[in-house]
Order: structure tokens, then sequence, then C-alpha cells
């Protein structure tokens, strides 16, 4: 099948398209996906899979360590009765004999129907879409975007909250390097959302992400501290400090626990506030929060699967609705 554009829009049709920017989503195609993954859920919890994808085959490159993402899309494309295979440490291998990254998608994807790839560089991801034949789904690309879980984040907020439209939500931490934060609010500003970042002056959101939401009337609100805005928050996204983004390790140690979200800190948080987190967590989030029934971090994880469940089936033409 001829591929259209690598980064084209969705346009209400996922069949064939490649998954690496949340720029390729309208609020249409948000609702068509959410649709999808709340038929999956129930289809799943009823009869603990399915054989919409029986016979279709995905390949997991990671570039990039990773647990949760990888894991993820392994027991969604399961769940829906297709195999895959992950290939992680690929740097390690025929990278290091000197293949391209080019060369390495296009011999890896004549096993399989769909590929997700994680890389440390931004921009990789679209390197590798533009000679695949197959699609290409971003599982999250350096400093740059991870739709996926940006969209599972979304999914999480409207299932927790019941909406979208007008919410204030708080990213704190590292608003530079954390490209969850990037793909999320650019998700968010379809739906006239208030957004606070509060992080370091070192780990701001970058202007590229922030500039363009300006012609969109959203607000956007740069602060150092959480007081003063917490009592105000729907949602409260936490995000650790990626240690390994910096060139001096005496700086990340300086600004890894500028925030620690502890119960005393949220005791004047919202009680239907939602706290959230990608994961994995380094000591951002007390362990003593967990219990605190506002605490959805490893609830996004089980809607994860759906959302991504979802994401394989319509890139490949299926639809559990069908």
């Amino acid at each position: 099948m001829q591929k259209k554009a690598i980064d084209a829009p969705i346009n209400g049709d996922f069949t064939n398209k490649n998954i690496l920017s949340i720029g390729q989503f309208s609020k249409k195609d948000i609702d068509i996906l959410f649709n999808e993954a709340a038929a999956t859920e129930k289809y799943v919890k009823k009869y603990d899979g399915t054989d919409l994808l029986k016979r279709k085959r995905l390949v997991n490159i990671f570039f990039e360590p990773s647990t949760r993402t990888s894991s993820s899309f392994h027991f969604a494309m399961e769940a829906h009765g297709g195999s895959v295979k992950t290939i992680e440490n690929v740097a390690f291998s025929s990278v290091a004999k000197g293949e391209t990254l080019q060369d390495t998608v296009r011999a890896l994807e004549q096993y399989a129907h769909v590929t997700v790839i994680r890389h440390s560089e931004m921009g990789a991801v679209s390197v590798a879409a533009e000679v695949a034949q197959n699609p290409i789904i971003n599982g999250g690309d350096g400093v740059g975007e991870h739709p996926t879980q940006a969209l599972l984040d979304l999914f999480t907020i409207k299932q927790r909250l019941g909406h979208l439209d007008g919410i204030t939500v708080t990213m704190v931490g590292d608003l530079k390097n954390g490209r969850t934060v990037h793909s999320l609010a650019q998700l968010l500003s379809h739906y006239g959302a208030t957004l606070n970042y509060v992080s370091p002056k070192e780990l701001t959101m970058p202007k590229s992400y922030t500039d363009p939401f300006k012609h969109k009337g959203i607000a956007q609100l740069e602060h150092q501290t959480l007081s003063g805005v917490l009592p105000k928050t729907d949602v409260l996204y936490v995000t650790r400090v990626q240690g390994e983004r910096f060139l001096d390790p005496q700086e990340y140690e300086r600004l890894k626990l500028t925030y620690t979200i502890t119960p005393k800190v949220l005791k004047d948080a919202k009680k239907d506030m939602i706290i959230m987190h990608p994961l994995p967590r380094v000591g951002e989030i007390d362990t003593a929060v967990d219990s605190d029934p506002r605490a959805a971090y490893f609830e996004q994880m089980r809607y994860g699967m759906y959302v991504r469940m979802s994401l394989l089936a319509l890139v490949l033409g299926r639809s559990i609705q069908k």
C-alpha cells in the first residue's frame, strides 16, 4: 500500500498512517481513538482479549531503554491476538557494526506489519519513517515527543474527571527534557485548558512548544513553586528530572528533587484532583501518596494498554466496533 506523507494528518482515518507527533491529531481524531479505547476496555474486561489482530506482527525497536512503553505495546498487541518481537539494546548490536538507522528499520520491518521505535535522538523516528513501508509509531524520541504516552494520559484524565474542556493542569518538574509534557500540552490545547508550568528556571517548558498555543488563547503560566496554583489544579502532572539528559552530574544532583509531592504538600489540593506521573519516579512522589484516592499514575498504565490496543488496531485498518 502506498503511504502518504510521513506525518500526514489523521483526518479521521488512521489506516496505514505513521503516528509520529501529536500535531497529526485533531479533536475529531482524538474522539475516534478514545471511543475505540472505551469499547476495547469493555470488550477485554468481558472476554479477556480479542483476535482482532490475529496473524499480525509488531516489532518494537528500542534504541533507548524502556520498561513501561515496551511492555505496554507488547501486552496491547498480544491482547488483540497478535505477536510481538522486541529488539532492545539495538545501539550495541547492528548499529555498533556501522549499520544505519534506516537499514535497521527496513530490515526488521520485513517480519512485521507495524513498527514501534524509541530513540534517544529527537527526530530519529521521523528519519526512520522516511524509508519504512509499514506504519511507524513513535515510542519516544529524545527530548522531542512521546505521542502515545500523551494520548493515554489524556484518556486517563477523561476517564477520571469525566470531561476535558476547560480544566486546569499543573505540570511539575523537568519540563525542558520531558517529552511527555511536550506532547500532552499540545493535546490539552484542543480543550481550552489552563496550563501551569512549575519548574526550576533551568528546566522550563521550551518556547517551541508554548509559543504555538498563544494564538489559541490558551492560558499558560510559569511558576517556580506549587504554592498558589495547587488549590486551583484539576490535574497535577509530575515528572522526574531526567538525569540521562544532563551533561553535568552535579547539576542533576542539585535539581533532581526540587519538588517532592507528599501528603503534606497535597493538603491544600482539591479533593477530586488527580495526580499523574508517566513513570518511572525517582523520589518526586512520596510512596505515602500511593494510597491517596487521587493518585492515578498506576491506573495510567492500565488505560495505556487500551489506548495502544486501539491505536495498533486502527493503523492496521481494524476496529473492535465493526
